[in-house]
């Protein structure tokens, strides 16, 4: 699927590309999944913390298992595939990175144009007489101009890699059905949105984006 892929991108030679990830991506970075075994901490599922009621009911709960997050992330470094996407920005200039990651590893791979759709751990924001991290918790609404950003860009991608998403995360999910042109996904599993797309890759993040994107660069 992998070759099938390239040789489609070959052919079309794509210049309008969208690159739209998920927890899977950071995954091969160390970072835990919300719905994967390392979801659990201290007992509380992701679930459990990561909402408004979670917070307004004990804020420094909430607070430690997002300092807990943030070292995690701190010490995670960007992969090869974060930094195979960021080095295809480097080459064809203003390329799209619409991510449902708050953890800020594509701009550290030196990508420059990501769309953080769930916001960033790093952030923070009031909430009431707290500060609450700028992230989009469980029952709250995506941004609205970030969706908008994420909608444009993907509704007028020629190639959009859909890599390491879940697909069950809506509205976020939902984007993939806008795009037009050929769409590649790289998972190891089979996910929500594998139907949706042109190719579905069945491999890691880190171990196909790399030949994807120089399928991508070649003759630029």
């Amino acid at each position: 699927m992998l070759e099938a892929a390239i040789a489609a991108i070959r052919k079309r030679r794509p210049k309008r590309i969208v690159v739209f990830t998920g927890a899977g991506i950071s995954a091969e970075s160390g970072i835990p999944t919300f719905r994967g075994p390392g979801g659990l901490w201290r007992n509380f599922r992701s679930e459990d913390l990561a909402t408004p009621q979670a917070f307004a009911g004990d804020p420094k709960l909430v607070w430690e298992w997002y300092e807990w997050r943030r070292g995690l992330v701190r010490e995670a470094q960007p992969n090869a595939a974060h930094r195979a996407i960021a080095r295809r920005e480097e080459v064809l200039g203003s390329v799209s990175v619409v991510t449902q990651n708050v953890d800020g590893l594509h701009a550290r791979a030196g990508s420059r144009n990501v769309i953080e759709l769930h916001g960033n751990i790093f952030r923070e924001r009031p909430s009431g007489a707290y500060m609450r991290p700028d992230v989009v918790w469980f029952g709250e609404m995506l941004p609205a101009d970030a969706v908008e950003r994420a909608s444009d860009a993907i509704r007028n991608a020629d190639l959009l890699l859909v890599i390491g998403t879940s697909g069950v995360v809506y509205p976020a999910a939902g984007l993939v059905s806008l795009c037009r042109g050929l769409s590649v996904e790289i998972n190891p599993q089979a996910s929500g949105v594998s139907s949706a797309c042109t190719f579905a890759i069945p491999m890691t993040a880190a171990t196909a984006t790399p030949p994807i994107v120089d399928a991508i660069l070649e003759e630029r």
